[in-house]
């Protein structure tokens, strides 16, 4: 089931970002949590494609996809063999996908929960965190995904690795139906998913409700709900720890978008 935290401290931020467990045959604190920051805590877990394309998204996609393959081949050549580089790049340039974003740093998703479009926004209504744990997740996997992970001796999916035991969307709907969803770690396309940390979950295509499904089949999701009185004081101590956009969006435009919100004036 998914757990509710409330976030209304420092402190308790504190015990969020340093969740880690001890591990004796490393000697190391080690976790396989992944996080989703949201500006809003009334927002659901929900994909581009099926905000965007609502019950037509199984037969949209692929169009979708043939079509920014077809154009996007130009600048990238690689992306015709696999549906999976081809999803990831769309991603990365906002195509609406069947891919949601995570980060393996809980500051970081920390800074898109922070950050509003309407700074105005930031203290009228509360954000949210979401964890997902990624081993819980690929323990639900069917077997052939699992063999997989355990040949190559890691606990996430590459993009090579993937297409090794899938390499189209009908097969891995009916791999998953409504039952398992794997997590992808992209390939270094450049800065922005390099210091964002990023890993993807690929939603089946059966797999309606993304809550529903994390609710009824794991054990250590949870939702951190930041109080709205609380985001201001976070937001200057992400900046503090130089967790901003000029390190999220590397370049002149997270450069720009953050001194816009540094020497933003509050009412």
């Amino acid at each position: 089931m998914i757990r509710q935290i409330d976030i209304r401290t420092m402190e308790d931020i504190f015990r969020m970002i340093s969740e880690q467990t001890y591990r004796e045959d490393l000697g190391r604190h080690r976790n396989l949590f992944i996080y989703r920051g949201e500006p809003d805590a009334s927002y659901t877990l929900s994909t581009s494609l099926r905000r965007h394309c609502k019950d037509k998204s199984s037969v949209i996609e692929p169009t979708m996809l043939l079509n920014f393959t077809k154009y996007a081949i130009l600048e990238e050549p690689s992306i015709e063999k696999s549906v999976w580089n081809q999803m990831i790049l769309g991603q990365h340039h906002g195509l609406p996908t069947r891919l949601l974003d995570w980060s393996f740093s809980p500051l970081i998703a920390l800074h898109f929960a922070m950050t509003e479009l309407d700074l105005e926004m930031m203290d009228s209504r509360d954000a949210v965190v979401w964890r997902i744990d990624i081993h819980e997740l690929h323990d639900m996997l069917p077997e052939k995904y699992r063999a997989i992970i355990k040949k190559y001796n890691t606990t996430v999916f590459s993009v090579d690795m993937l297409s090794e035991v899938c390499n189209n969307l009908r097969q891995y709907d009916e791999d998953m139906q409504d039952q398992a969803m794997a997590i992808i770690e992209p390939p270094s396309l450049d800065k922005r998913i390099v210091n964002q940390y990023s890993f993807f979950s690929i939603q089946p295509d059966g797999m309606r409700d993304i809550v529903g499904f994390l609710d009824a089949h794991t054990e250590y999701t949870a939702r951190f709900v930041i109080h709205k009185e609380l985001r201001w004081r976070l937001r200057d101590m992400l900046d503090h720890q130089n967790i901003t956009e000029r390190i999220v969006y590397p370049g002149l435009d997270g450069l720009s978008k953050w001194l816009g919100r540094h020497y933003f004036v509050r009412d």
